[in-house]
């Protein structure tokens, strides 16, 4: 089926959550059916890859992954997942969302069943890979679409598994499923076990489709929890952080050491290397580059500039630097706390960068830096809701929450350097990472949420008057 109507496409790509070119002008450049399958009596679906270009952007060219499933009647079981009228072979026919179609679902779960015996099979040109070990998958599963995502799609099988589906592809190994594949085969108690994945070969390259792993039945978000702590301790202040019940500072010691768990594992199954004082003089230099290209975004910045500077010139005097695999986009809304503790998930790593350039060795500390600087937006975003309070009242709230953010970070960076065993002194280095992390959210809060902005500022203002003192953890 190549005759899907390019406006039809560009209509449904804007009422997506995870298309990443809403607001820009673009066009479908072209469609690609990657797989056509055909068995009844489950429904035909189709798989397509969707090229989106836009207008002025020579180089901005994007691949989407969107599969349909297609009826010869409209299915109203399923119509808030219309996407449209399609003519084929002389009679008009309906595509749908195949996510939100539990029967065309049925497609994935039957290819990964059928790659159990051997670990891999051939499904119309989609190649489903099993991971060794993993448990034998129930036919009878039911899938149903996990609302809130937006850069992909995931599909939940019963309480079994979910199946991450891929939304903007590329050609290469996805990090998610690279890194998930090797932790799972070292026995990592600290993510979801990786089940499979799907790929397939186009103009001679692989590109990964989606990913099944362990669905975590008793986990909850790790930033939903870290705010839930934060308005149990704000509710009450005439309570202590620890009478409060809002104390969350057990939890981050546990967070950290599970990520040193996982740094540890991923340093004995990838590269490491330790660099020489060039490569920290080409951090900081990075550093500063960041910095003076905010400067032209967030003016505020300015009287915070030279203590910063100050920082990274320290920075650039270091020795060298350790490198290894990291998550590489590590914040408290990629951590899951379940029943059996803390579980660390979507290893992607910053989506707007190549695949080839996320795989590369990186310093730890930007793992433990990211996670520092999302226990402080979990103060901030419960203090933004307090707007009913008295300016006294905001006053003594903005203390409590800054002692739930100063305890949090030290016992996280306490138990994950103990876990680590680390020995060397990394305060210069890991506040740099920080800053540099506040800095960058600084710009993107003042593009995209303004009023979100005070959260960083707020930040590098206490960064910048530590350094004026002295180093800063």
């Amino acid at each position: 089926m190549t005759d899907i109507d390019h406006d039809l496409l560009e209509g449904y790509l804007v009422r997506t959550r995870w298309f990443g070119g809403k607001g820009r002008p673009f066009r479908i450049a072209d469609v690609r059916v990657l797989a056509e399958l055909t068995d009844p009596p489950l429904p035909d679906t189709i798989v397509c890859l969707v090229t989106v270009s836009y207008v002025g952007d020579v180089d901005g060219a994007e691949r989407y992954q969107v599969p349909l499933s297609v009826y010869d009647e409209m299915e109203e079981r399923i119509g808030h997942a219309y996407v449209g009228p399609v003519m084929h072979a002389g009679r008009a026919r309906h595509l749908y969302d195949a996510l939100h179609d539990r029967e065309a679902m049925r497609w994935w779960l039957d290819g990964f069943i059928g790659a159990e015996p051997l670990g891999i099979r051939e499904v119309a040109g989609l190649r489903f890979r099993r991971v060794s070990g993993g448990d034998a998958l129930d036919p009878r599963l039911r899938s149903s679409p996990i609302n809130g995502e937006q850069s992909n799609s995931s599909v939940r099988y019963d309480d079994v598994v979910i199946m991450k589906l891929f939304r903007k592809v590329a050609a290469g190994l996805n990090p998610d499923i690279e890194i998930h594949a090797e932790l799972t085969t070292a026995g990592a108690q600290q993510i979801a076990t990786l089940y499979g994945w799907v790929e397939a070969d186009v103009d001679g390259e692989v590109v990964q489709l989606a990913m099944l792993q362990e669905f975590l039945r008793t986990a909850s978000d790790g930033f939903e929890l870290a705010l839930g702590s934060v308005r149990t301790l704000l509710a009450d202040p005439g309570q202590t952080i620890d009478g409060s019940g809002g104390d969350f500072s057990g939890e981050a010691a546990r967070l950290g050491e599970a990520l040193a768990e996982v740094h540890g594992l991923l340093r004995a199954r990838f590269p490491s290397a330790r660099l020489g004082p060039e490569s920290t003089t080409e951090l900081a230099g990075a550093m500063r580059a960041r910095l003076d290209s905010a400067l032209r975004a967030v003016p505020e910045l300015e009287d915070i500039a030279p203590p910063l500077h100050a920082m990274y010139r320290r920075v650039s005097a270091a020795d060298g630097l350790d490198v290894q695999r990291i998550h590489g986009d590590l914040h408290l809304g990629q951590t899951l706390r379940t029943a059996h503790g803390w579980r660390i998930v979507d290893f992607e790593g910053e989506p707007g960068r190549p695949f080839a350039e996320r795989a590369l060795p990186d310093s730890p500390w930007r793992d433990v830096a990211g996670m520092l600087r999302s226990f402080d937006y979990a103060t901030g975003v419960v203090q933004m809701s307090q707007a009913s309070a008295t300016e006294e009242e905001r006053v003594t709230l903005a203390e409590r929450a800054r002692t739930w953010s100063e305890r949090a970070r030290q016992s996280f960076v306490s138990a994950y350097v103990a876990a680590a065993a680390i020995d060397d002194n990394a305060t210069v280095l890991l506040n740099a990472y920080v800053a540099d992390k506040a800095v960058y959210e600084a710009v993107y809060e003042t593009r995209n949420r303004p009023a979100w902005a005070a959260i960083p500022l707020t930040a590098l203002a206490e960064i910048a008057a530590s350094e004026r003192d002295e180093p800063r953890l």
